[in-house]
């Protein structure tokens, strides 16, 4: 099976390593045996002027999934939202009512269904693929979240390079290495079987250090300085 996933990962953070904003979406195929991308893409925001109540990362990794699957025709996209696996296309109100999450989320899905859901509808009648709502129990949409943050460390040096130094949370679970030309990543949960990524960056000039956020277990920082 070939799946398209999209996931939103990497902050900016403070001096006190409070979370600004986040960083970067990526979207990618997935095909077996299912531990890293056959290929995909990616969109930054701006963590400075960033919603994060959670609308603008789902609107994003739709339109971003829907983009990379127009190309390259999965069987099913799967995104980083957990509500059992159920199509997009199916999320009007009352479907949205009798969901088992929090009234907020509700009232995001309600807000977010009135773009989303005609998009997974139109492309559903289009392709015949489907758009669901699965979330971190997909293994696609976690190695989207690794690439996220792989793009967020690339995000991080090419900030670095501009403004002198840059702090990043990674998504959980991961760490980085940042080699010449290229960045790695991996998870580093070993019941997750070995999911890893890659993508090439401009590393010359840039030193680094990741260690674990002192405030939230779990997750790594990722400082990156100009050299």
């Amino acid at each position: 099976m070939r799946i398209v996933s999209a996931d939103t990962g990497g902050a900016l953070l403070t001096e006190d390593y409070e979370p600004v904003g986040l960083i970067a979406t990526a979207a990618v195929l997935v095909e077996k045996p299912y531990r890293t991308a056959t290929l995909g893409t990616f969109r930054y925001a701006d963590p400075f002027n960033y919603d994060m109540s959670g609308r603008q990362a789902v609107r994003e990794e739709a339109f971003l999934a829907v983009e990379l699957a127009r190309k390259v025709k999965p069987d099913v996209i799967h995104l980083d939202s957990t509500l059992g696996g159920i199509e997009v296309r199916k999320l009007d109100e009352p479907t949205i009512d009798a969901l088992t999450i929090t009234d907020r989320g509700k009232e995001v899905w309600k807000d977010l269904a009135k773009e989303l859901q005609p998009l997974a509808k139109r492309f559903w009648e289009e392709t015949g693929i489907e758009i669901i709502a699965i979330g971190k129990s997909s293994v696609p949409v976690r190695i989207a979240e690794i690439y996220s943050g792989l793009y967020t460390a690339r995000w991080a040096i090419e900030y670095a390079r501009e403004h002198g130094r840059a702090i990043v949370g990674l998504p959980r679970y991961m760490t980085v290495e940042i080699r010449s030309g290229k960045i790695y990543g991996e998870s580093l949960d070993p019941r997750e079987g070995g999911l890893f990524g890659e993508i090439g960056a401009d590393t010359d000039g840039i030193g680094w250090e990741l260690y674990p956020n002192p405030f939230v277990r779990r997750f790594m920082v990722l400082e990156v300085w100009r050299e």
